[in-house]
Protein backbone atom coordinates (compact mmCIF):
# COMPACT_ATOMS: atom_id res chain seq x y z
CA UNK A 1 0.00 0.00 0.00
CA UNK A 2 1.03 3.69 -0.63
CA UNK A 3 0.71 6.27 2.00
CA UNK A 4 0.85 9.42 1.05
CA UNK A 5 0.69 13.20 2.39
CA UNK A 6 -0.84 15.46 0.20
CA UNK A 7 -2.13 18.87 -0.56
CA UNK A 8 -5.82 19.50 -2.54
CA UNK A 9 -7.42 22.89 -2.76
CA UNK A 10 -5.31 24.39 0.13
CA UNK A 11 -5.76 21.64 2.55
CA UNK A 12 -3.35 19.06 3.40
CA UNK A 13 -4.13 15.29 4.70
CA UNK A 14 -3.03 12.12 4.50
CA UNK A 15 -3.95 9.39 1.91
CA UNK A 16 -3.51 6.18 0.21
CA UNK A 17 -2.69 5.75 -3.41
CA UNK A 18 -4.37 3.14 -5.71
CA UNK A 19 -4.46 3.05 -9.47
CA UNK A 20 -3.02 6.86 -10.09
CA UNK A 21 -6.12 8.11 -7.63
CA UNK A 22 -5.43 9.46 -4.11
CA UNK A 23 -7.79 8.77 -1.29
CA UNK A 24 -8.28 10.65 2.03
CA UNK A 25 -7.84 8.89 4.82
CA UNK A 26 -9.83 9.34 7.97
CA UNK A 27 -7.16 9.02 10.76
CA UNK A 28 -3.53 10.06 11.05
CA UNK A 29 -2.03 6.41 9.65
CA UNK A 30 0.39 6.14 12.49
CA UNK A 31 -2.22 5.50 14.67
CA UNK A 32 -2.68 1.88 14.19
CA UNK A 33 -1.74 -0.42 11.94
CA UNK A 34 -1.58 0.24 8.49
CA UNK A 35 -3.82 -2.41 6.88
CA UNK A 36 -6.39 -0.88 8.99
CA UNK A 37 -6.42 2.38 7.45
CA UNK A 38 -9.55 3.75 5.93
CA UNK A 39 -10.63 5.65 2.71
CA UNK A 40 -12.81 8.12 2.66
CA UNK A 41 -14.13 10.05 -0.42
CA UNK A 42 -14.31 9.60 -4.06
CA UNK A 43 -11.00 10.34 -4.62
CA UNK A 44 -8.88 13.16 -6.82
CA UNK A 45 -6.64 11.94 -9.46
CA UNK A 46 -2.42 12.35 -8.55
CA UNK A 47 -2.07 14.46 -11.55
CA UNK A 48 -3.84 16.78 -9.47
CA UNK A 49 -2.87 17.10 -6.31
CA UNK A 50 0.65 17.97 -4.27
CA UNK A 51 2.55 15.09 -3.08
CA UNK A 52 4.41 16.26 0.24
CA UNK A 53 6.91 14.69 2.60
CA UNK A 54 5.21 11.78 3.44
CA UNK A 55 5.64 12.03 7.36
CA UNK A 56 6.24 15.19 9.54
CA UNK A 57 9.20 13.46 12.07
CA UNK A 58 10.13 14.64 14.89
CA UNK A 59 13.35 13.89 14.10
CA UNK A 60 15.61 12.04 11.22
CA UNK A 61 18.27 9.61 12.37
CA UNK A 62 20.78 9.06 9.63
CA UNK A 63 23.32 6.29 9.12
CA UNK A 64 26.81 6.90 8.06
CA UNK A 65 29.17 4.69 6.17
CA UNK A 66 26.59 1.88 5.79
CA UNK A 67 27.86 0.95 2.52
CA UNK A 68 31.31 -0.70 2.04
CA UNK A 69 31.99 0.65 -1.05
CA UNK A 70 30.80 4.03 0.14
CA UNK A 71 33.44 3.73 2.99
CA UNK A 72 36.07 3.00 0.42
CA UNK A 73 35.18 5.81 -1.34
CA UNK A 74 35.93 8.05 1.12
CA UNK A 75 38.97 5.78 2.47
CA UNK A 76 37.39 5.42 5.87
CA UNK A 77 37.39 1.83 7.89
CA UNK A 78 34.40 -0.23 8.05
CA UNK A 79 32.84 0.74 11.27
CA UNK A 80 32.18 -1.71 13.85
CA UNK A 81 28.42 -0.46 14.83
CA UNK A 82 26.18 2.25 12.96
CA UNK A 83 27.36 5.43 13.16
CA UNK A 84 24.66 8.04 14.00
CA UNK A 85 23.87 11.67 13.08
CA UNK A 86 21.20 13.76 12.89
CA UNK A 87 19.49 16.08 10.74
CA UNK A 88 16.69 18.44 12.23
CA UNK A 89 12.79 17.97 11.09
CA UNK A 90 12.84 21.23 9.53
CA UNK A 91 15.34 20.10 6.70
CA UNK A 92 12.46 18.02 5.52
CA UNK A 93 11.03 18.65 2.79
CA UNK A 94 8.70 16.82 -0.12
CA UNK A 95 8.92 15.47 -3.91
CA UNK A 96 9.59 18.39 -6.76
CA UNK A 97 10.44 20.49 -3.93
CA UNK A 98 13.85 22.91 -4.26
CA UNK A 99 16.95 22.13 -2.39
CA UNK A 100 18.23 25.37 -1.38
CA UNK A 101 21.85 25.54 -1.95
CA UNK A 102 23.52 27.56 0.89
CA UNK A 103 26.46 29.53 -1.07
CA UNK A 104 26.59 32.03 1.57
CA UNK A 105 28.27 29.05 3.93
CA UNK A 106 29.10 26.05 1.21
CA UNK A 107 30.62 25.59 -1.99
CA UNK A 108 29.76 21.92 -2.11
CA UNK A 109 26.57 20.57 -2.00
CA UNK A 110 26.04 16.84 -2.49
CA UNK A 111 23.06 14.01 -3.40
CA UNK A 112 23.10 11.16 -1.17
CA UNK A 113 20.45 8.54 -2.53
CA UNK A 114 19.10 6.45 0.40
CA UNK A 115 16.36 3.95 1.42
CA UNK A 116 14.38 6.00 4.63
CA UNK A 117 12.75 3.61 7.17
CA UNK A 118 9.45 5.66 8.35
CA UNK A 119 8.50 4.57 12.14
CA UNK A 120 4.80 2.93 12.85
CA UNK A 121 4.90 3.36 16.79
CA UNK A 122 6.92 4.10 19.61
CA UNK A 123 10.22 2.33 19.65
CA UNK A 124 11.91 1.88 22.62
CA UNK A 125 14.85 -0.76 23.28
CA UNK A 126 13.39 -3.45 20.51
CA UNK A 127 15.03 -6.51 19.37
CA UNK A 128 16.14 -6.90 15.96
CA UNK A 129 13.72 -10.08 15.71
CA UNK A 130 10.72 -7.54 16.27
CA UNK A 131 12.57 -4.57 14.58
CA UNK A 132 9.85 -5.06 11.46
CA UNK A 133 6.80 -4.48 13.23
CA UNK A 134 7.91 -1.05 14.45
CA UNK A 135 8.15 0.13 10.82
CA UNK A 136 5.46 1.36 8.84
CA UNK A 137 7.00 1.81 6.02
CA UNK A 138 9.47 2.55 3.82
CA UNK A 139 10.25 6.09 1.28
CA UNK A 140 13.27 7.31 -1.30
CA UNK A 141 15.64 9.92 1.06
CA UNK A 142 18.11 12.19 -0.48
CA UNK A 143 20.67 13.16 2.36
CA UNK A 144 21.82 16.18 1.27
CA UNK A 145 25.26 17.50 2.52
CA UNK A 146 27.36 20.07 2.69
CA UNK A 147 30.85 18.29 2.17
CA UNK A 148 33.56 20.77 2.50
CA UNK A 149 31.77 21.86 6.12
CA UNK A 150 31.38 18.20 6.87
CA UNK A 151 35.16 17.71 6.49
CA UNK A 152 35.44 21.20 8.49
CA UNK A 153 33.43 20.43 11.36
CA UNK A 154 33.73 17.81 13.84
CA UNK A 155 29.88 17.15 14.05
CA UNK A 156 28.01 16.91 10.92
CA UNK A 157 25.73 18.83 12.37
CA UNK A 158 25.93 22.02 10.05
CA UNK A 159 26.97 19.96 6.67
CA UNK A 160 23.84 17.96 7.34
CA UNK A 161 21.12 20.42 8.56
CA UNK A 162 20.77 22.93 6.78
CA UNK A 163 16.81 23.93 5.59
CA UNK A 164 15.90 21.23 2.68
CA UNK A 165 18.83 19.32 3.13
CA UNK A 166 16.29 15.87 3.88
CA UNK A 167 14.11 15.10 0.82
CA UNK A 168 11.85 12.77 1.41
CA UNK A 169 8.97 10.82 -0.94
CA UNK A 170 7.08 10.34 -2.59
CA UNK A 171 5.16 8.18 -0.45
CA UNK A 172 5.63 5.55 1.72
CA UNK A 173 5.34 1.80 0.47
CA UNK A 174 3.92 -0.41 3.39
CA UNK A 175 4.74 -3.72 1.37
CA UNK A 176 8.38 -3.75 0.84
CA UNK A 177 11.27 -6.44 1.82
CA UNK A 178 13.99 -3.97 2.69
CA UNK A 179 16.46 -6.63 2.88
CA UNK A 180 17.71 -6.47 -1.30
CA UNK A 181 15.98 -3.32 -3.48
CA UNK A 182 17.92 -1.86 -6.13
CA UNK A 183 18.79 2.53 -5.33
CA UNK A 184 19.73 4.57 -8.31
CA UNK A 185 20.39 8.33 -8.40
CA UNK A 186 20.35 10.21 -11.00
CA UNK A 187 21.38 14.11 -11.67
CA UNK A 188 20.36 15.60 -14.76
CA UNK A 189 19.21 12.51 -15.77
CA UNK A 190 22.71 10.65 -15.53
CA UNK A 191 22.98 7.40 -13.24
CA UNK A 192 25.57 8.28 -10.63
CA UNK A 193 24.09 5.67 -7.95
CA UNK A 194 23.02 2.03 -8.62
CA UNK A 195 23.52 -1.06 -5.64
CA UNK A 196 21.34 -3.19 -3.62
CA UNK A 197 20.28 -2.87 0.55
CA UNK A 198 21.71 -5.76 0.52
CA UNK A 199 25.29 -4.54 0.33
CA UNK A 200 24.41 -2.66 3.59
CA UNK A 201 26.62 -3.56 6.53
CA UNK A 202 23.92 -2.78 9.14
CA UNK A 203 20.54 -3.86 7.61
CA UNK A 204 17.04 -2.50 8.03
CA UNK A 205 15.92 -4.38 11.21
CA UNK A 206 19.75 -4.04 12.85
CA UNK A 207 19.47 -0.14 12.32
CA UNK A 208 16.12 0.39 14.21
CA UNK A 209 17.18 -2.23 16.80
CA UNK A 210 20.47 0.15 17.51
CA UNK A 211 18.87 3.67 17.31
CA UNK A 212 15.71 2.63 19.39
CA UNK A 213 18.33 1.56 21.98
CA UNK A 214 19.81 5.17 21.99
CA UNK A 215 16.77 6.94 21.80
CA UNK A 216 12.68 6.82 21.61
CA UNK A 217 11.59 6.66 17.75
CA UNK A 218 8.20 7.69 17.30
CA UNK A 219 5.52 7.50 15.23
CA UNK A 220 6.71 9.12 11.65
CA UNK A 221 10.22 9.44 12.61
CA UNK A 222 12.49 8.87 10.05
CA UNK A 223 16.14 6.69 10.12
CA UNK A 224 17.73 7.61 6.71
CA UNK A 225 19.79 3.81 6.22
CA UNK A 226 23.17 5.20 4.50
CA UNK A 227 23.92 5.73 1.06
CA UNK A 228 25.95 3.40 -1.25
CA UNK A 229 29.07 4.98 -3.18
CA UNK A 230 28.60 7.43 -5.99
CA UNK A 231 28.01 10.51 -4.50
CA UNK A 232 28.31 13.91 -5.94
CA UNK A 233 28.29 17.39 -6.05
CA UNK A 234 25.42 19.17 -7.27
CA UNK A 235 24.66 22.80 -8.14
CA UNK A 236 21.44 25.44 -8.86
CA UNK A 237 19.73 24.38 -11.81
CA UNK A 238 19.93 20.87 -11.41
CA UNK A 239 17.28 17.90 -11.10
CA UNK A 240 18.21 15.04 -8.59
CA UNK A 241 15.94 11.31 -8.49
CA UNK A 242 16.48 8.63 -6.04
CA UNK A 243 15.10 5.78 -7.21
CA UNK A 244 13.95 3.31 -5.27
CA UNK A 245 12.89 -0.42 -6.33
CA UNK A 246 9.00 -1.53 -5.14
CA UNK A 247 8.88 2.50 -4.29
CA UNK A 248 8.87 4.74 -6.92
CA UNK A 249 11.14 7.78 -6.97
CA UNK A 250 11.47 11.46 -5.18
CA UNK A 251 12.52 13.90 -7.69
CA UNK A 252 13.85 17.89 -6.46
CA UNK A 253 15.62 20.57 -8.37
CA UNK A 254 18.44 22.60 -6.70
CA UNK A 255 18.38 26.14 -6.54
CA UNK A 256 19.83 29.26 -5.40
CA UNK A 257 19.05 30.92 -2.52
CA UNK A 258 17.69 34.31 -3.83
CA UNK A 259 16.23 32.44 -7.34
CA UNK A 260 14.23 29.96 -4.94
Amino acid sequence: MKVCRFSFNGKASYGVIENGVVYEIDDDPFSGNPVDVKKKGEGVRLADVRLLAPSMPSKIVAIGLNYKAHAAEFNKPLPEEPMMFMKPSTAVIGPEDAIIYPSHMSHRVDYEGELGVVIGKRAKDVNVEEAASYIFGYTCFNDVTARDLQGKDVQYTRAKGFDTFACAGPWIETDLNPLDVRIETYLNGEKRQDTSTRDMIFDVFKLVSFVSRVMTLLPGDLIATGTPSGVGKMKPGDIVEVRIEGIGTLRNRVADRLSA
